[in-house]
This record gives C-alpha cells, structure tokens and sequence, in this order.
C-alpha cells in the first residue's frame, strides 16, 4: 500500500473572496440618501437591510454566498420600542432638573450610567439579531446568552478602562468576545475565541503612546485610528472559531488609512461647496429683499431670515446625506473588501455535517444600538 495514502489528508485554507460590484453599491447608498431625504431620515432601516443584503450575499466561502433574512420593517418596529424606553428616561431627567437644578449635575452621573449600560445591552443584542438574519449553506448562525450580563460585564471592564486610563482595553475586548463567540452558534457547532489581551497590546501597543501626541497634532488621528482599527481587525478575526473551523488574517497595519483619509478628503471638499452653496443663498436672498449683503452674515439678521433659514436647512441635509453616502463606500463597501480580502478559513470541512438549531431573535436590541447611535453593519 502507498504510504502517502496512510497520512490524513486535509484540505487546504480556503480565502474568502467577494464578487460585489463598487458601482452598484454607490448606486444603492445614493438612491437610499435621496430616499432618506424624502422621509426624513426613516428610509434608513431599509436601506440598512439592503447594504447588509449586497455585503452579504456578495461574500463566498468555499463557493457559497451568505444570506442576509433580516428585513427594514422588523428594524424599524425595534426602533420605535426602543424609543418607547428612551423617550421617557430623557423626559425623566429633564424635569427633575427644572425641579431640582443644583442637583442636575450629580442626576447626570446615574443617567450616563443608565445608557452606557442600554448603549452594551444594545450592542449585544443587535449582533445576536445580525447573528439569526445570517445564513450560509442553509444553515442560520444563532445567540444564546443574556444582554444585560454582557452590560454588567462591560460595565466592570469601563470601571478598569478609567483607573488604567484605556490601558487595558485588549484584555477588556478579549474578555467581551469570549463572552459574545461562546455564546455564538453555527447551527449546533458553538463558537469561541482564542484571542488573548496580550497578543492585541503586543500588535498595538505603541498606538496607545501616540494618544498623547494626536490630541496635540490632529492630523495624524487617521493614521493613528487607521492603524488601531486594521490591528483589531487581524486581531479579531484571528481569534474566532466555530468547532474545528478557525479564521486567520493578514491584514497590514497601513491597509485602511487611504480609506480614512479619502472620506477626510470628502468632508473637506463637501464642507467648502455647503460653504459656496450658504454664500450663494445669502447673495440670492439679499438681492430679493433689497437689503445690504453684509447683513445677512450677522448672527442677528441671518436666524432672523426664514427664507435663508429654510435654504441653509435643506443644504444641510444634502450636506450630511452626501458625507453618508461617503462613508457608506469607503468604511462599508471598501472596508469589507480589504477585510475579506485578507482573510482565510481552515478546516471548513468541520461545519459540512451542522444541524439547525437556535430561535430567531428580535429586532429589539437593533432599535436601542439605532437610538443610542451605536450600531454596525
């Protein structure tokens, strides 16, 4: 008998590759900015659903796209909920201020306690929603655990973060995801997470030296962010396991700053034409109403004029919707390329033979992570 035929035989590391068209991305955010114009800001939900359906479905693991299931009207539902919770906590404190001002300072203390604990309970409970609308080779991914465990944990770990002054955030993020990965499920293969705090300081630590210098010279916050963000990329993926499968990436220190700087490029660009544009509407007004035009650049005269107001309102809109549409391509589309792009599976032959397991779970945690502006993708 051949020899070689005795020794196991395992398939090679499988890259993971993604066929999206840049093109038709753009022409999913810019039609979703025209829409959210339309309904004030609704549309969002939607189009969130439809990005993560394009990210999705365009990414291939051994020949076979995901599946995004989740749909906008579900998001939207947890929103309006979440607001149902959040509206009446802000209505809470504001007249116990009016009643008692020289205690609202000290009021403020346990209501910046109350979101950060809502804004990690949020943000557990909108991955495990993410988690069961995800779905790969038919077989859906899946969460079990508690939100508010996760937030009492994370809150222990914010309470370290202030004493060690941010030092110990690898150990912080470590200890979260081993918390989110074992709770994390693949059909009924359970995931986990290998990262350690040591191997993220070690990747990072002279990062966290230049915090000091960026607070003085701002224009190296890219490159500083940038770089935190591409090592905690490699970091994370790194550590993640489903069984026997584990993920492994490459990706290089500088890969995402050209992405930071050409939506800096963007704002900057955008903020000289909202600029023109203000300058335009002030000329345009002025000539309308016979009065001088240096006027209408005091404070006074310009929250006086209802006509310039309504003009600078809708170029503000077009403004902000327009630098979405940026970082929708470039911290979205691009982002996802270069993550994917560095990333490989091994061992995908464990996940051949999963069961369906798990419950879907509601959009609830996804409409706190909206209201308190600490959702994903």
């Amino acid at each position: 008998m051949d020899q070689l035929s005795l020794v196991p035989r395992h398939p090679p590391p499988l890259p993971v590759s993604f066929s999206g068209n840049r093109g038709e991305f753009f022409r999913l955010v810019r039609r979703g900015a025209g829409l959210e114009l339309i309904t004030v800001g609704f549309y969002r939900f939607w189009l969130a659903t439809d990005i993560r359906r394009h990210l999705w479905s365009n990414t291939h693991i051994d020949g076979d796209a995901a599946e995004y299931t989740g749909r906008g009207k579900e998001l939207l539902i947890g929103f309006l909920i979440a607001l149902a919770i959040i509206v009446p906590v802000y209505l809470a404190y504001f007249l116990a201020g009016l009643e008692a001002e020289r205690y609202q300072a000290f009021a403020s203390i346990p209501l910046l306690v109350f979101f950060y604990l809502f804004g990690q309970f949020a943000i557990y409970r909108a991955r495990r929603y993410r988690l069961t609308r995800t779905v790969w080779r038919g077989v859906r991914f899946w969460m079990s655990g508690s939100g508010w465990a996760y937030a009492g944990q994370a809150a222990l770990w914010g309470l370290l973060m202030i004493l060690t002054l941010g030092l110990i955030l690898p150990w912080r993020e470590a200890a979260l995801e081993r918390y989110k990965m074992r709770h994390s499920y693949y059909g009924d293969l359970q995931g986990s997470f290998e990262g350690r705090g040591w191997e993220f300081f070690k990747r990072g630590w002279w990062l966290w030296l230049l915090v000091p210098i960026v607070l003085y010279v701002t224009p190296l916050a890219p490159f500083v962010y940038a770089g935190f963000k591409a090592v905690e990329w490699r970091w994370w993926l790194s550590g993640i396991r489903f069984g026997g499968v584990r993920l492994e990436s490459t990706m290089r220190r500088g890969a995402l700053i050209g992405l930071y700087w050409k939506v800096i490029g963007w704002v900057l660009l955008l903020a000289l034409v909202f600029a023109a544009y203000l300058g335009l509407c002030a000329v345009l007004v002025a000539s309308m109403s016979g009065a001088p035009l240096k006027e209408f650049f005091e404070p006074q005269v310009f929250t006086k004029s209802i006509p310039l107001l309504i003009l600078a309102g809708l170029g503000y809109l077009m403004f902000a919707l327009t630098i979405n549409v940026a970082m929708r391509v470039y911290l979205m589309q691009d982002l996802w390329v270069r993550v994917l792009a560095s990333t490989t599976v091994f061992n995908i032959e464990a996940a051949a033979n999963v069961s369906a397991r798990g419950e879907m779970a509601n959009a609830l945690g996804e409409g706190f992570a909206d209201g308190l502006d600490v959702a994903g993708f």
